[in-house]
């Protein structure tokens, strides 16, 4: 990606009053984030995405799984909830609040699941199906990356 083309999709952005944009083109990605306070934030990745090294961006498994954290049946289809960010997973909107939902629970498609905070701003991630919790993937606190899954949902 030349620098023009950089220039052109800042100018996008700020122009359009998106909060952000990103484009992956010959495996190189552009990520242009803007912040309410009208700064723009150029990331720009060189590398083929297929290169990344998976292992290093899983997280490390607890030594014993939580409640949240139980192992679904084996052989079962679940829909998967991805992150649409990348932040800090919190189960609750406050360190002192119950969190939103518990494995077990019904959600319904659009219901708030989860908070995923990003550059200052905490982003609510709704559900986009109905259906039983079967599995929380992600421990409270922990980084998350862009299309990780968070929760699986057994859609019956």
């Amino acid at each position: 990606m030349d620098l023009q083309f950089v220039r052109k999709c800042i100018k996008i952005v700020n122009d359009a009053q998106i909060a952000e944009l990103e484009i992956e083109e010959d495996g190189k990605r552009l990520r242009i984030t803007r912040s309410f306070a009208n700064e723009t934030h150029v990331m720009s990745m060189p590398y083929p995405a297929a290169q990344q090294p998976v292992a290093a961006q899983v997280p490390a498994a607890p030594a014993a799984p939580t409640a949240a954290m139980e192992t679904a049946p084996a052989g079962e289809k679940h829909h998967e909830v991805h992150s649409p960010i990348v932040g800090t997973f919190y189960r609750s909107s406050s360190p002192d609040a119950d969190p939103y939902i518990q494995v077990g629970d019904t959600v319904g498609k659009g219901q708030v699941l989860c908070i995923i905070e990003a550059m200052k701003i905490m982003n609510e991630i709704e559900s986009d199906a109905s259906g039983r919790i079967v599995k929380v993937l992600v421990e409270n606190g922990q980084p998350v990356e862009y299309n990780q899954p968070l929760f699986l949902i057994d859609p019956a």
